[in-house]
C-alpha cells in the first residue's frame, strides 16, 4: 500500500512538471514569435510600421553607450528610421539574420538574448526586455553590443 502511495505521488509530481515544463515552453515560443516577427524581420529587415508596433510597447526605449553617454532611441524614431529606409531609392538593404541565444522568462517578464547577423558577420549582441499583457508579449527596451 506505501508502495502504490509513494508511486502516485511521485507520479502526480512528474505529470506537474511536465505541464509547467509545457506552459514555460509555449511562453518562450510566444516571446521568440515577437523578437522574430516585430524586431529581426519589422525592424531590422524593414517589415514596417504595423509589424513593429504588433510587438512593442509603446513606451519602448532602446538605451545606447555613445562613448559613455547613454542616449534614448524611442519607439517612434525607430519607426521612422525603417520608413526613411523603406523610401530611400538609394538605400540598399542587405538582409539582417537573428540567433535567439537565450529566453528566460519568469511570469510575465522575459529577457532575450540574441546575435544579428548579415553575411555571414556577427553584428550586434542584443539584451531585450519583454513583458506579457493582455494582448500577448510586448517589448519595452533594449540594450546591446555592437561587434
Amino acid at each position: 500500500m506505501k508502495k502504490l502511495i509513494t508511486s502516485m505521488i511521485l507520479l502526480a509530481c512528474f505529470a506537474t512538471a511536465s505541464l509547467a515544463g509545457n506552459a514555460e515552453s509555449a511562453e518562450k515560443d510566444a516571446v521568440r514569435e515577437v523578437i522574430e516577427s516585430a524586431y529581426v524581420e519589422g525592424f531590422q529587415n524593414l517589415g514596417g510600421r504595423e509589424m513593429i508596433e504588433a510587438g512593442f510597447h509603446p513606451t519602448f526605449v532602446m538605451v545606447l553607450n555613445r562613448g559613455g553617454n547613454l542616449v534614448d532611441l524611442p519607439l517612434a524614431r525607430m519607426i521612422e528610421i525603417t520608413e526613411q529606409r523603406q523610401q530611400n531609392p538609394e538605400y540598399q538593404h542587405v538582409p539582417v539574420t537573428g540567433k535567439i541565444l537565450d529566453i528566460d522568462v519568469t511570469g510575465n517578464a522575459a529577457m532575450v538574448k540574441l546575435e544579428l547577423w548579415r553575411e555571414g558577420r556577427l553584428l550586434f549582441t542584443d539584451y531585450m526586455g519583454l513583458y506579457k499583457f493582455e494582448d500577448g508579449w510586448k517589448i519595452f527596451n533594449k540594450l546591446y553590443h555592437q561587434h
